[in-house]
């Protein structure tokens, strides 16, 4: 039977409604049956609670930049699920989607008949990338995790050229573990004997936990630490620093973000490339270049005059959001624009939002999907910790068209959910495109 593109995806998304979460000998299965095509690619594999979106963004710019042919697999996707798989950081084409997918399906369909369970959306989503970026003669693969790490489909591959873990809070507790320090572990994980592992050292509960594991496995480790870099300029457009460590002393850096965590995220990318590139193959000027000019969507990403996209969609997020929200309010009007989905502690996002920066107006609007919060709700809530005046708009075209209003000549930032940030993305291209 053969399926056009349309099909392939509708199939894709249909998935999560009759399987469950496999073994990780499943998806090697699945990898087996498509001749391995992990082993063939140089893969730096990124976990993480916060940041490994931009981390591997930060990566892939960096190796594109320097000539590599580089893979991107990265999730959630915003508008369209080609943007999960990139090839030279443009999502591959229909016709390259459907090619890989014909194959996995295959492989699948053979699984079933031989009784292994159906794989996951993720799990195929997975298998599709390698068949995809194999196929397309990728050198590099920038990998990031799904949920967690230890038990990721990701993890089947066997010796990536590194490691690197981002910062790490509580998220996904109900799977992950309650502490920091349980989510740490299930985040090192994915480490492997002898890869190098670069990780982000700023909460020591964590980092005890990465080095412990890396130390078992008798890995090379570069911590970043916060004394490691220094902040020189910072603009509402742009942050200057210096990372001092080794080839990058005294080499100022920009990164083209508002937020101060971004300058974190960067510095773990630079200390990445210099594991896997000790012969500095690629230059110092293509990899700053490379951070110079990242972009990566919905990360306090500026999308039209005054208005700010931001994925943060847990505690720790919303706690980064807020710091560069103080930071560009302090001569400013400040709207914001919220959602969330079911599942993530929003009451302490909007908790934190309310208590650490001053909107002068919020609208609040629903995802349209089977994980909403309904707008009442979360006025309920916005009006527990605000007097700012609190707007619930249910469709969230006429919600941004409210705060657009709102707005003025302030500022309007919209937070709380990736899948806010895509459909927002969405109602813009239309509004730029009528």
């Amino acid at each position: 039977m053969t399926l056009n593109y349309e099909e392939a995806v509708e199939y894709i998304l249909s998935v999560p409604k009759f399987t469950k979460k496999n073994k990780l000998e499943n998806t090697v299965e699945l990898m087996e049956r498509l001749g391995r095509p992990d082993r063939n690619l140089k893969i730096i594999h990124v976990a993480g609670t916060n940041g490994k979106g931009s981390v591997c963004a930060f990566l892939s710019s960096i190796l594109v930049r320097s000539g590599r042919r580089t893979g991107l697999f990265t999730s959630p996707h915003l508008v369209k699920i080609n943007e999960r798989f990139q090839i030279d950081n443009e999502p591959i084409s229909d016709e390259e989607f459907l090619s890989a997918y014909m194959k996995v399906q295959a492989a699948v369909k053979g699984m079933l008949e031989e009784g292994f369970p159906h794989p996951t959306y993720f799990e195929l989503l997975f298998a599709l990338s390698m068949t995809a970026f194999e196929k397309a003669g990728v050198e590099y693969v920038v990998l990031e995790t799904g949920l967690g790490g230890r038990l990721d489909a990701t993890n089947t591959i066997e010796h990536p050229a590194a490691v690197v873990i981002t910062s790490i809070s509580l998220d996904h507790t109900e799977i992950l573990g309650d502490t920091v320090e349980k989510i740490a572990w299930e985040k090192a994980g994915i480490i492997k004997p002898g890869v190098p592992v670069i990780y982000d050292a700023g909460d020591e509960r964590a980092a005890e936990v990465i080095e412990k594991r890396a130390a078992q496995l008798g890995c090379e480790t570069v911590p970043l630490r916060r004394k490691m870099y220094e902040i020189l300029v910072n603009t509402d457009k742009s942050i200057d620093f210096c990372l001092h460590y080794g080839y990058y002393e005294n080499v100022k850096v920009t990164v083209p973000y508002l937020a101060e965590y971004q300058v974190v995220n960067s510095s773990l990318a630079l200390l990445a490339v210099e594991t896997f590139d000790k012969e500095h193959d690629i230059p110092l000027q293509v990899r700053l270049e490379g951070i110079q000019n990242t972009a990566w969507q919905g990360r306090m990403e500026t999308v039209m005059p005054g208005v700010v996209l931001d994925g943060a969609h847990n505690a720790a997020g919303v706690q980064e959001f807020v710091k560069t929200v103080q930071r560009l309010q302090e001569n400013r009007r400040v709207v914001i624009l919220f959602s969330a989905v079911a599942e993530k502690n929003y009451e302490k996002m909007i908790e934190t939002i309310c208590r650490s920066t001053r909107p002068s107006a919020v609208v609040v609007t629903q995802i349209d999907n089977d994980r909403v919060v309904p707008v009442q709700k979360l006025s309920e809530i916005f009006r527990k910790y605000t007097d700012a005046p609190v707007t619930p708009v249910e469709v969230i075209e006429d919600a941004f068209e409210e705060a657009l209003k709102e707005k003025q000549d302030g500022m309007l930032f919209c937070v709380g959910s990736l899948y806010l940030v895509g459909e927002l993305k969405s109602v813009i291209r239309r509004r730029t495109h009528d």
